[in-house]
């Protein structure tokens, strides 16, 4: 049987939907309550932690805490947090080693409209993004099943019965989606985000079992996971089945034109309800969510793929420094910043947003956990050393060994720190 976290050792109801995430190019991002902490694996093998910590327009204004205006929301507040953490990937690509000057036209930008090209670039992305989906999820079910229906009427002068219209109005949505996840996971870069997002799920599995987070022990548990953004993404093209259905029951011989503008407008309604279903199946484990959740969790069967041990241990420096109130070791050294010259870190120039950390790859396995009594003496009685850049999981891992032998050996239980940020 694994350890359980030292750590933290609230109950595993708790931990359920605690921290969340996502996988990025060569990296994680975790998020915690309002932290948000990113971690990418640079070309030469080193970590870099970036921290792009807000406040959610949840946290500020009650309203938009309310169920289903909430996941409309976090809808739109992930998109925004995907093109932030696009910065920390291509950072871990070596895409922007080079600085050029500022165009003209940038310089425009910055003196007249106040605002950055890259932001600038941030809101046109989103808006192609979000049109992008729309005509793939939205306008182009919708008007082939119109032509289908259309060609029908032609040849044999028949149309097809509501619920027809709607399943195969379904069926279509669902071919694109399996279809574009299905190309795009032969792509490599894609592949291996696809690797990284198992890494992300599995590292939180590890987490919500209470077990102790090593790459060890989060490669056992499973890849799949009920909160996961492909299950939403799925729920919501089976809602969309129900609601074209009863569109179509309630409102006979609608214009195409004029049912797709009602598909859009209760998109909104749709997004709320697959979050609210998405959020209770993950804090609710049941017969019943269980399979509402198959049908998304066998999606990503696609977009997950088995992890290496070293993506797990970019995941869990992720989820460790996002959850640094729980793990004091990884809140020490991210306080510290000594990856940064000293008078940066005393003058305060570190903002969010700008990297946190760079760690040196060499060395990085971890720790063994079970070394015998005599090592582990000798780790308590060694002087604590000055945080440096070099490995961080085999230097925080034998600080918390240390601290728990300490406790062992005094018999005081671990202190236990809540987060009730979630």
């Amino acid at each position: 049987m694994s350890k359980k976290d030292k750590n933290n050792s609230c109950p595993f109801s708790d931990r359920l939907g605690k921290v969340g995430g996502q996988a990025v190019l060569e990296g994680v991002m975790m998020k915690a309550g309002n932290r948000m902490v990113t971690t990418c694996r640079k070309s030469d093998g080193s970590l870099i932690v970036t921290d792009d910590s807000f406040t959610s327009a949840k946290d500020k204004n009650s309203l938009f805490g309310l169920p289903l205006v909430r996941g409309v929301v976090s809808f739109v507040e992930s998109l925004t947090m995907s093109f932030k953490t696009l910065g920390a990937s291509a950072e871990a690509l070596g895409l922007e080693e080079e600085e050029e000057e500022p165009s003209k036209f940038e310089r425009w930008l910055s003196e007249k409209m106040h605002i950055k090209l890259t932001d600038a670039v941030m809101v046109v992305s989103l808006l192609l993004g979000l049109a992008l989906s729309a005509l793939l999820f939205v306008f182009l079910p919708i008007w082939i099943t119109a032509g289908i229906n259309f060609l029908l009427g032609l040849a044999f002068k028949v149309s097809m019965p509501a619920v027809v219209s709607a399943i195969l109005e379904g069926l279509i949505k669902v071919g694109i989606f399996v279809g574009y996840l299905a190309a795009t996971s032969m792509m490599k870069e894609i592949r291996r985000t696809f690797m990284y997002h198992g890494a992300e799920h599995k590292s939180i599995a590890c987490f919500e079992a209470g077990e102790e987070l090593t790459p060890e022990n989060a490669k056992r548990h499973t890849r799949f996971h009920p909160r996961c953004g492909t299950s939403f993404m799925f729920f919501m093209i089976l809602l969309g089945i129900f609601a074209g259905l009863i569109i179509k029951t309630l409102l006979p011989g609608l214009h195409t034109i004029v049912y797709t503008l009602i598909r859009l407008l209760i998109l909104p309604i749709l997004m709320g309800l697959g979050y609210e279903f998405i959020r209770f199946a993950g804090k609710h484990p049941s017969w019943f969510t269980r399979m509402l959740s198959a049908p998304g969790l066998w999606m990503q069967r696609i977009t997950t793929k088995e992890p290496t041990e070293d993506m797990l241990e970019v995941a869990i420096t992720s989820l460790k420094c996002a959850l640094r109130d729980d793990y004091p070791e990884f809140r020490e050294f991210y306080e510290a910043k000594p990856w940064l010259p000293k008078e940066e870190v005393e003058s305060g120039e570190v903002q969010s947003g700008e990297v946190q950390s760079a760690v040196s790859s060499e060395n990085q396995s971890m720790t063994d956990f079970d070394v015998a009594n005599a090592q582990k003496q000798e780790a308590i009685g060694a002087e604590r050393t000055e945080a440096s850049s070099a490995p961080m999981f085999q230097e925080l891992v034998q600080n918390e060994e240390a601290q728990s032998l300490e406790e062992e050996i005094q018999g005081e239980p671990a202190e236990v720190t809540e987060n009730n940020d979630l």
